[in-house]
């Protein structure tokens, strides 16, 4: 297993209830795996504690042959090898395409930087793109650029917290289908946290269904959605 989680507990500072109670399930290398569930039901609170956000209450968190997390032990976000696409992208709209993608290589040399610029604009669709500014792309194309952006410093894992909220229902369709293309060719971890029973079914090898806190369900998306479907009436 490439990810484990056990046993995770967590309560936020000024609740009275826990927000995750108990959860534990792993993901293989390369697998790409969806969260599903209702606003509240915690889904967003898991990635923020494998990025190192929120630190949880009683548990413990494996990445590779790491831990991340436990009772002793605390590895500080920016040496995790994690990357996080939120909702609005987050790009730098002063910066270029090029520049907002280079912004974490920092530590590389120029002609790497170049390189590996170069490699993920291919991979992403967007060469050519370098000079323009997110005002000048459509939504599906900034979100690319985000992609491109977290996948340049090579992390071990990408999280995609609701990563279609912001497009229209027809550039949904397309842009999911696009984007699990290029994280299997890629090759990369993936965790996609939606309360969208179809873009969980269009991306996932597997789905974890949340409700309340807890994890009530694992399985294929033709196990989750067509056998147990009033399990996930989202």
């Amino acid at each position: 297993m490439f990810i484990q989680l056990e046993n995770i507990n967590f309560k936020y500072r000024n609740s009275k209830q826990l927000t995750l109670q108990d959860v534990s399930f792993s993901i293989n290398k390369g697998e790409l795996v969806s969260i599903l569930g209702k606003s509240g039901s915690g889904k967003s609170t898991i990635l923020r504690i494998i990025a190192g956000l929120e630190v949880p209450n009683r548990g413990a968190l494996v990445i590779g042959d790491r831990t991340m997390v436990s009772d002793t032990h605390f590895i500080q976000p920016e040496k995790r090898g994690v990357g996080l696409v939120f909702q609005d992208y987050a790009l730098f709209p002063h910066l270029t395409v090029a520049d907002n993608i280079k912004f974490g290589l920092r530590k590389m040399s120029r002609k790497d930087k170049l390189l590996r610029l170069e490699e993920v604009l291919h991979l992403v669709g967007l060469s050519g793109f370098e000079k323009r500014y997110p005002f000048e792309l459509s939504g599906g194309q900034q979100q690319r650029v985000a992609l491109a952006r977290t996948l340049a410093p090579n992390p071990s894992l990408i999280m995609f917290d609701e990563p279609f909220s912001n497009l229209d229902a027809d550039l949904q369709i397309q842009i999911r289908e696009d984007l699990r293309a290029i994280i299997k060719k890629a090759n990369i971890t993936s965790i996609f946290v939606t309360h969208d029973q179809s873009d969980a079914a269009a991306l996932a090898d597997r789905i974890i269904v949340m409700e309340e806190g807890k994890l009530i369900k694992i399985g294929t998306p033709r196990d989750i959605l067509s056998t147990h479907p009033k399990s996930v009436n989202i």
